[in-house]
């Protein structure tokens, strides 16, 4: 009895932690660049006291989240300010609520009321330096393959073109990457991130979405929620096997 419940509240504990990755991927499919979030798989022991093996099994996920690198679908937006990786890479970025520069895929960019190049979360692009790239007023602005910057400044004369600074990118080449507590990825264990390579092609015009794909998310749900209803069951029945048990070794009544 003892097996039993305890291999169903640890699949219930494992259940919970689906239902939360599920539910963070559905919330955010439709922000541009967002990874998909999903439960490693982890692996199970068993404790040990006293040198003999206990009867019951626990399972403990891998120590970092893990998440899904298929890059999203490219929309074509024919705005200035919107820019995507072709293929593999990820931009820099100092998030808006502070910590170490930390790598995304989002490319919904606008020139904040500071001057910087931020995306629509607020965090600031940086460049080969890993600073944030400040824009001035300009009449027009074009980013080539590379990531490079160049502008027509609103107060420079017709056809003037100033080149401001290269956007970073990296393809992280055998970096292990996860996403933090605040949702932003960055190398496992607070590693450094690798140094800007330039080897994403970035275009112009163009919006990467994110790679959730929400039917696959709803039956992934629906799933989760039956393996609940069984997992209580197998409570459920267990409390009853328990209770009949109990009856059995009563002293019979006078």
């Amino acid at each position: 009895m003892d097996r039993l419940i305890y291999t169903a509240l640890n699949s219930l504990a494992n259940l919970r932690g689906a239902h939360i990755a599920t539910a963070q991927n559905l919330a955010n499919q439709n922000v541009p660049g967002f990874r998909r979030d999903y439960l490693p798989e982890g692996q199970a022991f068993v404790l040990e006291e006293q040198g003999d093996m206990q009867a019951r099994a626990f399972q403990v996920p891998e120590e970092n989240p893990a998440f899904s690198r298929v890059s999203g679908f490219l929309n074509q937006t024919d705005q200035p300010l919107d820019i995507a990786l072709a293929d593999k890479g990820w931009f820099y970025i100092r998030p808006e609520t502070g910590g170490a520069p930390a790598l995304s895929r989002r490319g919904d960019l606008q020139v904040a009321s500071d001057g910087i190049l931020r995306t629509g979360a607020g965090d600031a692009i940086l460049d080969q330096g890993l600073q944030p790239i400040e824009v001035p007023p300009f009449r027009s602005l074009t980013v080539n393959e590379i990531g490079t910057i160049s502008i027509e400044p609103l107060d420079g004369a017709p056809g003037e073109r100033v080149e401001l600074a290269t956007i970073a990118t990296t393809l992280a080449p055998g970096a292990v990457l996860t996403k933090g507590l605040d949702g932003q990825i960055r190398p496992v264990d607070g590693r450094p991130l690798p140094a800007p390579d330039q080897g994403g092609k970035v275009l112009q015009g163009v919006l990467e979405g994110s790679n959730v794909n929400s039917t696959e998310e709803l039956i992934t749900s629906i799933d989760i929620q039956r393996n609940f209803e069984l997992n209580m069951r197998l409570i459920s029945s267990a409390k009853e096997l328990d209770e009949a048990g109990t009856r059995l070794l009563r002293m019979p009544e006078a």
